[in-house]
This record gives C-alpha cells, sequence and structure tokens, in this order.
C-alpha cells in the first residue's frame, strides 16, 4: 500500500531534530533568519574564492542558451559510469554538463573532453575541504547557470520522475514553472544486486538497473530539521546492513536536485539542503503530498569492492573518516545484501505505488 514502512516522526528526538509536518517549514525567529543569511552569504563568498581551485579543459559554455537545463556534477575515476550517465540524462533533455574531475587517473578526463555538450574542470584539491565538492559546483552555478533549471547529480545518481520516458526535463520544469515551484525533491534510493557483491559483471554501456535490479521498499523515516527546514530522509538497504546499531549515522537519503537557479543561492549540504529555506520546503520525502521523483542510486555495481578499498585509504568522504571505517569494511567484505523482503525494482509507476515519490498532479 502507498507510503507502507514510510514513518514521519512529529516530536523532538534524541538527536534534537525538531519533527514537523513535512509540508510545512518549522517556524524561526528573526535571531535564526539572520544567522541563515549570513550563512548563505559565507557559502557563496566561499564558493566564489574556490574558483582558483579549478583548471578549465575543455569551457564551452559559450553554447548555453537561454532556456537550457544544466546538470553539474563532481567526479573521480567514473569511467564505467559515464557512458550511460551521459545517455541517461540526454535522453531526459539535459542540454549542457558542468562537470569537475577531482583527479581521476582512469581515462574519465579523455572521455569527458570528447564530449561537445560537456564543460570540464580539472581539480586535484581536496575533495572533502571542499565541502565534498560542493564549493566548486555552487561557484559554477553562480557563475553559468542563474536563471536556468539546473540539476545538481552525482556519476551514480539517475534520477527518474513520472513519465520520464515520453516527457523531457523541460516539459516537466514549464510544468513546475507554471505551478509556482522553483525546486524538485527526491529520494535516493539504493539499488543492489541479487547475490555476492562484486560478484556480478557490468558493461558500461547497459543500464546499471539490469544488474542493480533490487532495492528495499521500506522502512524509511522523514523528519524536519530546525533552522533549515530541510527534511531528513534515512533508512534503506545500507541503514539495515551497516548501521543498524548506530542508525543516527546512516545515509541521509533526500536531496533537491533540481531547482531554476538564483546566483544568490547556495547548496548547503550536498543537495540535502539548500538557501534560502523555502526551498526546502519543495520535498516532503517518502509519502509526501509534493511532486518528486526518485534518485536511483548505482553505488553498488560489481567495482564497489575495490571503490571501497581506495576510498577507506582516501579519506575524503566523511567529515570523520574514523567513525566510518566498519562501514567500508562492511562492504569489502562482500556481503549479499538481498533477502526475502527485497523488491524488484519495475519502474517509476512501482515507485509511487509503494510511496517513494509522487507525481503530485504532474499528469500526461
Amino acid at each position: 500500500m502507498p507510503g507502507a514502512g514510510i514513518r514521519t516522526d512529529t516530536t523532538t528526538n534524541e538527536a534534537g531534530l525538531i519533527g514537523a509536518s513535512p509540508q510545512t517549514l518549522p517556524r524561526i525567529g528573526w535571531a535564526d533568519a539572520y544567522r541563515l543569511r549570513w550563512k548563505r552569504r559565507r557559502l557563496l563568498l566561499r564558493s566564489w574564492r574556490s574558483r582558483h581551485q579549478l583548471t578549465s579543459r575543455n569551457d564551452q559554455t559559450h553554447k548555453i542558451r537561454r532556456g537550457d537545463i544544466l546538470a553539474f556534477t563532481t567526479l573521480r575515476n567514473e569511467i564505467t559510469r559515464i557512458p550511460w550517465f551521459l545517455r541517461h540524462y540526454r535522453q531526459l533533455g539535459v542540454d549542457h554538463f558542468l562537470i569537475v574531475d577531482n583527479g581521476s587517473d582512469d581515462r574519465s578526463t579523455e572521455l569527458l573532453l570528447d564530449q561537445p555538450d560537456i564543460s570540464l574542470w580539472q581539480t586535484h584539491a581536496s575533495y572533502r575541504a571542499s565541502r565534498y565538492g560542493l564549493d566548486w559546483l555552487n561557484w559554477l552555478q553562480m557563475r553559468h547557470g542563474h536563471g536556468h533549471w539546473c540539476l545538481m547529480v552525482d556519476a551514480d545518481e539517475l534520477l527518474i520522475y513520472a513519465h520520464h520516458q515520453t516527457q523531457t526535463l523541460q516539459d516537466l520544469t514549464a510544468w513546475l514553472g507554471q505551478s509556482g515551484r522553483r525546486a524538485f525533491g527526491a529520494l535516493m534510493l539504493d539499488l543492489y544486486p541479487k547475490g555476492t557483491l562484486g560478484a556480478q559483471s557490468y558493461d558500461p554501456a547497459a543500464d546499471p538497473a539490469e544488474v542493480l535490479n533490487w532495492f528495499d521498499a521500506a522502512p524509511y523515516r522523514a523528519q524536519r530539521q530546525s533552522p533549515l527546514g530541510n527534511l531528513w530522509v534515512q533508512g534503506g538497504v545500507r541503514e539495515r546492513m551497516f548501521f543498524a546499531k548506530t542508525r543516527q549515522r546512516s545515509p541521509t537519503l533526500n536531496k533537491i536536485p533540481l531547482v531554476r537557479w538564483s546566483r544568490h543561492y547556495a547548496y548547503v549540504n550536498s543537495c540535502h539542503s539548500a538557501l534560502p529555506r523555502r526551498l526546502n520546503a519543495a520535498y516532503d520525502g517518502p509519502g509526501g503530498e509534493t511532486p518528486s521523483g526518485v534518485l536511483l542510486h548505482t553505488k553498488f555495481l560489481p567495482e564497489i569492492i575495490q571503490k571501497s578499498r581506495i576510498e577507506k585509504q582516501r579519506r575524503q568522504h566523511f567529515h570523520d573518516p574514523d567513525q566510518f571505517g566498519s562501514y567500508y569494511d562492511g562492504i569489502i567484505d562482500g556481503p549479499t545484501l538481498w533477502t526475502s523482503q527485497s523488491v524488484p525494482f519495475e519502474g517509476w509507476e512501482q515507485l509511487e505505488q509503494l510511496g517513494l515519490m509522487n507525481a503530485g498532479g504532474w499528469r500526461i
């Protein structure tokens, strides 16, 4: 049934998170509002300064036209995912990609340089020190995204929404604009294989969902946080497998990946939250009433074992990497994520029926 296994908390929990109706931002006082304005300004200044860390490898932004939909991403060593990533988003209607390559050495750079619709920058600066690439992308959005619908996604995230097979992002964003909406939220849904992690084979030209074709339909829980008013969604397979005893540290699954951007906007924590805070009202989570999509998360392709070994040593993906060593170890051990409760992935209609996304009136 829709919304099964999804819980929205409405009280203050042990972590001090303020629960609220998912569609309503918690009220804040003038002092918090003032601090958030200055926080946004500091983030914008920080992003502006980060431009010196980027070296242009192929700036084709002169091709960007009024009304184009832009995609922004930071990546490192994603040669396996890039072919389908580009195919997927080109089919959705992305007109131009603005990509920061963070020191790839697997020929990702060469592949990206050979594309007519990609502007590429490169940096060897610290991913963690750049707020996990967010400073770089905020700068590029500030410089090139103003007035455009902008999509911020990782290379292992594939956005889907109601009718995405036949209706492009231009269609969706036109409808969002006519509805008075400036942003579109999504649940990041982990897909995984049946069998031991790393034991599968994968063709980079193929849809990752053909290999990673299972997911956890429930449980998920959502809370509003104050003062930002951003939703916090947790649950799913990674929590079940790797954070069962430390649920508060399990991955954040809510994102606001699609925004009609202004140079005055800033993402705060990946695209989990944004400023000004009204943007965070765009997503009310699994089981919610606002239009939303799903980011199919293809993290668990066969390369995940070797990548986890590397990233554990690089220590670039967490604020306190020492707390997450067991997470990487759990993946490196090659577990089986599938259980008898796992659900085979069938498409957006199934996800809407389960309450994991919502067409929200977006009908053909």
